[in-house]
């Protein structure tokens, strides 16, 4: 990340030499490549290459007579783990070994290019974003990595200060000592390991302006920062959703992929901090303040205040399979069916085909709905409800072909794959 720019083996090819994308795998995985052109592919200084070599052990393995040593296939994907791990801030040491010990025999090359693809993607992001912390007290932003604190090259800067190859590593551990100096929370292996140059250590390399305009547009990144800092204050304001905005759009675009995204993070947690569940945690109570705030606007427009479900028409009872626990998906969804206008309601408790016909029979709900995060879950509610309920609206929230296949055939149970379909489908029978 030190350059400021992405690697050229992992985000576009190399404009040099012609490589695209799709060429990149076939020819990272071609024996006896050079150092030049594993540097060019890795995105590192072919120094760098030669210090990690040195210091670790990490070098080419294949060697002919009359000629350098060459990186084999295997070389590169070693090398590969240690450039991932050295980006999301793992000391270079502890970097090095995991890259040695990793099993090739059971990781194939692809999937560690794809991994270092999207550290690099990642670390590409949070530089392209710098100053975009507008909904953070500045207290609470966390400190730049290495090359972003607006030192002797330039506020905004992207590029290191040179570095010759005895230094590589050095500044390595100034880049883990940052991370590691972020404020409290678990700890996220993310960093930037600057590269030593290919060129003169004494030539500066021109310092890169960022190009993209500060806003204060929320993403998923800063939600996952707050997160990983352990600040719940933060988190929920930055999820917070207006009582006239759209509870779909609003999970579609920032809550799912901030979910996604965290959940293939690796953090290093202390013991009681666990990030997804606070992420899970601050998501529900943003989706209650929602209902709450809807409600009151409700009973301001009307002067009626919200019955009992038993009182209740036309409204939409959510249930979770049995087994599965309650996703958040369901959450949102029913909050898009309330900003909607229509009434839902998540059956909490024990999932049971015995309890879900005592609900049905007590609510008489015009449609049920089964939101589900497993991938064969059990269906046991949904022939139960059809059975004593034929015509009641059932639909199943089911990315499985295999597991649909076990739903009734009927024109009252639906099957549907993705969380706007399941919402336009329930709005249909609905309102």
């Amino acid at each position: 990340m030190s350059t400021g720019r992405p690697a050229q083996g992992a985000t576009g090819g190399d404009p040099a030499d012609g490589t695209t994308p799709d060429e990149i795998t076939d020819q990272v995985n071609e024996p006896g490549l050079a150092v030049a052109a594993v540097a060019r592919r890795l995105g590192v200084a072919p120094a760098t290459l030669r210090t990690w070599d040195r210091r670790y052990g990490l070098g080419p393995s294949e060697h002919s007579a009359g000629a350098h040593r060459r990186y084999s296939s295997d070389d590169v994907a070693r090398l590969m783990v240690m450039r991932r791990l050295a980006l999301e801030g793992v000391a270079p040491v502890d970097a090095a070994r995991a890259a040695l010990a990793v099993d090739l025999t059971t990781t194939s090359s692809e999937q560690l290019e794809d991994e270092l693809r999207e550290t690099i993607a990642h670390v590409d992001e949070e530089s392209q974003r710098h100053g975009r912390r507008g909904d953070l007290p500045l207290a609470e932003a966390p400190r730049r990595l290495v090359g972003l604190d607006g030192d002797s090259q330039g506020e905004g800067s992207l590029a290191p200060r040179p570095t010759v190859e005895g230094d590589a590593d050095t500044s390595a551990g100034a880049a883990a000592a940052q991370v590691s100096s972020l404020p409290t929370g678990p700890r996220s292996l993310r960093g930037a390991e600057p590269e030593a140059p290919d060129t003169d250590p004494g030539q500066q390399r021109p310092a890169l302006r960022l190009a993209a305009p500060v806003d204060s547009t929320v993403t998923s990144i800063d939600v996952i920062d707050a997160v990983l800092r352990g600040n719940v204050a933060a988190t929920e304001r930055l999820l917070a959703l207006d009582v006239d905005e759209d509870p779909a759009q609003w999970w579609l675009t920032l809550v799912e992929p901030t979910l996604r995204k965290l959940a293939a993070r690796t953090v290093l947690a202390k013991p009681g901090e666990a990030p997804e569940m606070l992420l899970a945690s601050a998501t529900l109570k943003v989706i209650a303040d929602f209902i709450r705030a809807r409600e009151e606007k409700t009973a301001q427009e009307t002067g009626v205040r919200s019955p009992h479900p038993s009182q209740m028409k036309k409204i939409v009872l959510l249930f979770a399979a049995a087994d599965d626990a309650q996703p958040l998906a369901m959450h949102a969804l029913a909050a898009a069916l309330v900003s909607q206008g229509v009434t839902a309601r998540i059956v909490t408790g024990p999932a049971n085909a015995h309890r879900a016909l005592e609900l049905v029979t007590m609510v008489r709900p015009v449609a049920t709905v089964l939101v589900t995060s497993l991938s064969r879950p059990e269906l046991g509610i949904v022939h139960a409800l059809h059975e004593t309920h034929p015509e009641l609206s059932v639909f199943v929230g089911l990315s499985s072909d295999d597991a649909a296949a076990d739903l009734p055939q009927s024109r009252f149970v639906s099957r549907v794959r993705s969380f706007q379909g399941l919402l336009h489908e329930v709005l249909a029978v609905a309102v």
